[in-house]
């Protein structure tokens, strides 16, 4: 969609900061610019990729603040997006939900775990996504540098807590401690956090062997607890180099509307943490690296000597953002081409970021692709759950049905069901074994008061459709919305009308029905193949000498297969039959002897490999034929399976 550029043609050409609304007013995007009208036309201007156009179609106004350089822009934009926190800016809640240690910034500061940062001159040491680790630090702090517990501001007492007697406080509340002596405790916590213990180690050692001279086992025991304690999470950290320097590394990877950074923090030559950090992004890379540096680098964390990017911001207007909140300097550095020990690191970082965004991409699904079907078919809501239909026969013989259940875009084959068509008598016809699979599934729906799916989609064309569409008519479920989507070139048909709906290669929309149609497609096929497997199976045993009907399929239920049986001791096979040793053997070795095995050439050597894979695709097939539950809504957890009773043949 293409916006009218009268929105930004009086806009000055001067440094400054522009908010996006949308038509109820609301700002939903907040970006700073060198020149106002060159940016904030651009959003309007030639063909943009689909994330900006989304961005683009929810714009009615722009306004804009003029400032005098970048620096007052990128220091505006930033309070502006904390008070308005716009839909569309980068937001680290996700990132800020992991536990961190706290310092409070008071006269006789505390220590202690938290998830939320107060502006309040605090010091902040983490995110750290392992709690357990926060935990053992905390542990640690507590035995070598005792703290009040008690909160607000310190009162005179005339005798300290049992914190003190049992050595976990040091009370400064009743004067068993000096300032000095305090903030020397302060000191110690930070050279922990950070990473400096060498000289720790060096304390500790020395005050557990003069402890242990002394005779005072219980305080040398103590001791040697806390030295094994620090080295424990000097070995955690993996990553080592000889720079003392403190350095963080940052990288980030997006796609589409979604992004996820990571922060390497290297302190005292070790890789102190690790965190991975998700947002929805809009603007360009620099400007969310830049919103994103900024609000991690707000002033509750401390600041490294060295910064360094994987990709470019504004270095000058971020350095003295920088200067002016944390009154030191550090080194920003954007290697062209990393290498060497910093190259090393950044890479590390990329990978973590780029394994935290397709695992939440796989987690969330594709709303923003579901939601852009709902618009392009007139849903009356997003298709969160999607049924798939497909048939499969060979020749008319051994017709089957699939189908599958898509929950936010992604597959849950917990909720597939297939089915054997019985209604045709050999003939092919696929419109015919459509009718029966969508009536039994359908009446059932109705039977059990089941959830019914947004969208139904059907693997072919318009002839499927419409026969799917007759029988949700006559089951009265006429307002159900169902599509089909041909192979050849990836049309889609709504019923009664032979115009089909043609969507770009590789949209979203049309990513998820080939998803879905691909998936009942597959799922059918494989069906169909282990039914003509069995049929196989059951004839070969049944020619054997003393192997009627009944024996081959109590032999195929017991064994899965075929190649099961033949590779099975001859006892096995005997006791599954109900018959003799001897006319066990006999049947193994017949077995062992014949060249074809379901249907393919098949060496003996290679029945035992044959045997488990059969196995594992009846114990799928046995799965899929669990009755429909109610598989719920998005987010709903996937349904117990259980096995098929009597009860469930229904239609």
């Amino acid at each position: 969609m293409q916006k009218d550029t009268s929105l930004v043609q009086f806009f000055p050409r001067s440094p400054g900061v522009y908010l996006m609304k949308d038509e109820d007013g609301v700002i939903i995007y907040i970006g700073k610019a060198k020149n106002l009208y060159s940016r904030v036309s651009s959003y309007f201007r030639g063909t943009k990729d689909r994330k900006t156009g989304v961005l683009v179609q929810r714009i009615n106004t722009v306004d804009y603040i003029v400032t005098n350089n970048e620096y007052e822009a990128l220091l505006l934009e930033n309070n502006l997006i904390k008070e308005h926190q716009p839909r569309y800016n980068i937001n680290l809640k996700d990132g800020k939900s992991y536990p961190m240690i706290r310092i409070t910034a008071e006269e006789y500061p505390r220590v202690f775990r938290t998830r939320r940062i107060i502006q309040d001159g605090s010091q902040y040491y983490g995110p750290y996504t392992d709690i357990h680790r926060v935990d053992r630090y905390l542990e640690l702090i507590e035995r070598l540098f005792p703290l009040r517990k008690c909160r607000g501001a310190v009162k005179k007492r005339p005798h300290p807590c049992l914190y003190y007697h049992i050595g976990r406080c040091s009370a400064p509340c009743a004067g068993k401690t000096t300032h000095e002596e305090y903030q020397s405790k302060i000191a110690g916590i930070h050279k922990l956090l950070e990473g400096n213990t060498e000289e720790l180690l060096r304390d500790l050692e020395s005050q557990m062997l003069t402890a242990s001279a002394e005779l005072r086992f219980e305080e040398a025991a103590r001791l040697r607890d806390a030295v094994q304690t620090v080295r424990g999470l000097e070995e955690e950290q993996q990553v080592m180099d000889s720079d003392p320097d403190a350095r963080d590394y940052v990288a980030f990877v997006r796609k589409d509307y979604s992004s996820s950074f990571a922060v390497f923090q290297m302190r005292g030559g070790k890789l102190l943490s690790g965190d991975v950090f998700h947002s929805v992004v809009f603007g360009s890379e620099s400007e969310d690296l830049q919103q994103f540096l900024v609000q991690y680098y707000d002033g509750t964390r401390p600041l490294p000597k060295r910064l360094i990017l994987a990709h470019p911001v504004d270095t000058e207007s971020f350095d003295r953002y920088l200067q002016g909140i944390h009154d030191s300097n550090v080194s920003i550095e954007i290697p062209d081409s990393p290498s060497g020990r910093d190259g090393a690191v950044l890479r590390l970082a990329l990978e973590n970021a780029r394994s935290d965004l397709e695992k939440r991409i796989r987690e969330a699904g594709n709303v923003p692709g579901l939601e852009e079907l709902r618009d392009l078919l007139g849903l009356p809501r997003t298709p969160l759950v999607i049924e798939g239909f497909d048939i499969s026969h060979l020749d008319g013989k051994h017709t089957v049905a699939s189908m599958v259940v898509l929950q936010n875009g992604i597959p849950n084959p917990a909720a597939y069901r297939h089915f054997r068509i019985k209604s045709l008598d050999g003939r092919i016809d696929d419109f015919g074994a459509m009718r029966e699979a969508v009536a039994r599934r359908y009446t059932r729906i109705l039977n059990e008061r089941l959830p019914r799916p947004d969208l139904v989609l059907i693997d072919g064309g318009i002839g499927q459709v419409n026969a799917a569409a007759e029988i949700l008519n006559a089951l009265g479920l006429g307002e159900m919305k169902v599509i089909g989507l041909a192979k050849r070139n990836e049309e889609i048909f709504l019923p009664g009308s032979s115009t089909p709906l043609i969507l770009p290669e590789g949209s979203p929309p049309l990513r998820v029905l080939q998803q879905a149609r691909d998936e009942a497609h597959r799922f059918a096929t494989g069906f169909n193949q282990r039914a003509r497997s069995k049929d196989i199976g059951l004839s070969t045993l049944e020619a054997l000498p003393g192997i009627g009907p009944a024996r081959a399929r109590r032999l195929l239920q017991s064994f899965g297969s075929i190649a099961a049986v033949a590779a099975a001791p001859a006892d096995a096979v005997a006791h599954s039959a109900g018959i003799g040793a001897s006319q066990a053997q006999e049947t193994v070795q017949a077995l062992r002897a014949m060249s074809v095995v379901r249907g393919q050439d098949v060496d003996v050597e290679q029945l035992d490999a044959l045997a488990p894979n059969q196995a594992a695709e009846e114990a799928a097939e046995q799965a899929a034929e669990t009755p429909d539950t109610d598989y719920g809504r998005a987010g709903s957890p996937p349904p117990t399976v259980r096995r098929k009773t009597k009860s469930d043949n229904k239609p």
